[in-house]
Parts: structure tokens; sequence; C-alpha cells
């Protein structure tokens, strides 16, 4: 089989993406935005009023958009929910990138599955499937990976806040010093908030908006502990270094419910893919028996039939095994 014309389309589509990208795409975001938030802390001094600071960051926030993600936002429902998972991540990945990652997949996969003879509809129905589903998965993978990374590495950064504050420092000066002190992606977050502090933003109102973007109920009872301290008072050292404990023992929970549970995961995940190895192992045997399933319409539907059953039961052993603390 000649692969010359495979190829040079496939250089093709990806040409065309990549002037697509770079035509609609712009200057950095990320650079873009950090300059102009450095410009407005310059320009502002410390006397300027907090609704006046809010504001002139919620235009240069709304500004960050280049026209490529403009225009990917028209086509992708609820854009928002999507640049939040993109920002758990703690890449720099926006609705652009996710969106040249998707039309790039749908692409290749359709191409590759044309030309091994599957019909073009079905070769772009499969090629949808695995476009809106991968770029998905992968964000989800490197959020959780990233989630994971953040509650190991945040009972020490709550323990180092306890140190400073019991050696007299305020808990502005001991937010630098975490957001100083502790790797990424903790020191990250604790950066972020201390920035937003910079230009305007009270404590309550940084630490609540980056509780929104984790999503983590360790870091909610961090922000309700500062809150329930601050309206009753009390020793802020002893209550954070509690919650560090109570922290660790859920973490520590968490291990022990995954160790007990690995076998059944495990069972499960022999049971899910043993039909699709079955199912290559016999193609790479004989390829025009298991090539039927693509031609036949009554193997078709009896396959996507199967595919639906074989799903359900990978979700109701993936409830089984799933436990939240």
């Amino acid at each position: 089989m000649n692969f010359i014309p495979m190829i040079l389309l496939f250089a093709g589509m990806l040409g065309f993406l990549l002037m697509l990208y770079f035509a609609f795409a712009g200057p950095n975001v990320q650079k873009a935005q950090a300059k102009r938030l450095g410009a407005l802390r310059q320009r502002h001094a410390p006397a300027t009023s907090q609704i006046s600071a809010e504001a002139q960051m919620n235009r240069i926030l709304a500004k960050g958009d280049t026209r490529m993600d403009s225009f990917a936002g028209r086509f992708i429902p609820r854009p928002e929910m999507l640049r939040t998972r993109l920002s758990q991540t703690g890449t720099t990945w926006t609705l652009s990138h996710y969106m040249m990652a998707v039309v790039a997949i749908i692409i290749v996969v359709a191409g590759l599955l044309y030309f091994q003879g599957l019909p073009l509809l079905l070769g772009l129905l499969l090629g949808t499937f695995a476009g809106l589903g991968l770029p998905h998965m992968v964000v989800g993978f490197l959020i959780k990976r990233r989630i994971n990374k953040f509650n190991s590495k945040f009972p020490d950064a709550i323990e180092l806040l306890v140190r400073g504050l019991r050696s007299g420092l305020p808990i502005s000066e001991t937010l630098t010093v975490v957001s100083q002190e502790v790797p990424d992606p903790v020191g990250t977050e604790f950066a972020n908030v201390v920035d937003k502090m910079k230009i305007g933003q009270t404590m309550d109102e940084a630490l609540e908006e980056t509780a929104k973007r984790l999503g983590t109920p360790e870091f909610n009872f961090f922000c309700i502990t500062l809150a329930i301290q601050r309206e009753t008072g009390g020793n802020l050292a002893e209550t954070l270094s509690n919650l560090a404990n109570v922290l660790r023992q859920r973490s520590q929970m968490k291990l022990k419910i995954k160790a007990m549970s690995a076998e059944s995961k495990a069972s499960a995940y022999i049971v899910g893919s043993l039909p699709f190895i079955v199912f290559g192992l016999i193609m790479m045997i004989n390829p025009g028996y298991m090539g039927e399933f693509f031609v036949d319409e009554r193997l078709m539907i009896a396959g996507l039939g199967g595919l639906v059953w074989m799903g359900i039961g990978v979700f109701i052993m993936a409830k089984m095994v799933n436990f939240e603390i």
C-alpha cells in the first residue's frame, strides 16, 4: 500500500491547523496578562479604593482572551467551566489549544480509519468520539494528579503557617512565606492569593476564589476555619494545627481504602480490557474475519450494543469501589 498520499494529506491538514492557530492566536495570554497586572500595581498606590482595584482587575482579566479563544468559546458549550478545568491543570492551556487538539484528533482518527477501509461516516463518528473524549480524559487526569499533589503537601503548608503565627507574624505575612517556601502546586496557589490581596482584594475573597477554582474539600476546610476564627476569635495557630492533623488522618484513610479496593479495581480492569485484547489479537491473526464488524450492519449494531452493556458494567464496578471520605 502506498502511504505517500496519506502522509501528504495529513501533513496538509496539520499545516492548515497550524496556520489557522497562528492566525487567530495572537500574543501569549499569560505573558500579556502578567505585564498588565504589573503595570496596574505600579500605577495604583496602596490608598486606591478596593472597588476601583477590583474593577480594574476584572477589566484586565476580561481582555485576556485572544481572538482564537473568543472564536473557540462560540462553539464550546459552557466555556467558563472549561476555562476553570484548564486552570485547574496548572498548565498554560487555553480554549484555543483545547479546540485545536479536538479538531486534530478528529481529523487524524477519521483519516486513519478511512484509509483502513472504514466507511467515511463511521470514521467521522469514531473520530468525533475520540476527539471529544481523549482531551477531556487528559484534562481530568491532569486535574486529579495536581489535586492529589496539592493535598499531599497542603498539611505541610498549614504547619508552616502555624509556625509563622506562633513566632508572631500576621496571617498575611505567613501566607507570603508559604507561597515562597512550599513547592508547586501549593506555593503557586498561595502566591495567587497573595497577588490578589496586593491589588486590593480582601483575604476572604482571594481565598474564596481559589477554593472555587480548586474545588477540594481540604482547602474549603482551611477557608472555613479562617472565617470562623475571625468571627469567634481564639487561638488561630492551635486551630490550624488541629486542621493539619485532621487532613493527614483523612489522607491516611484514603490510602487505606485505596489499598483495600486495589484487588477489586484490578479485577475490573482485567474484565473490562479482555474483550478488546481478544478482538485485537484476532484482528491481527485473521483481519478478514474481524473486518466484518466494520462492514456488516448487523455486526456493527451487535458490537455497539456490547459496548453499551460493557460501559454500564464498568460504571457499576467503578461506583462499587469508589468511596467518599
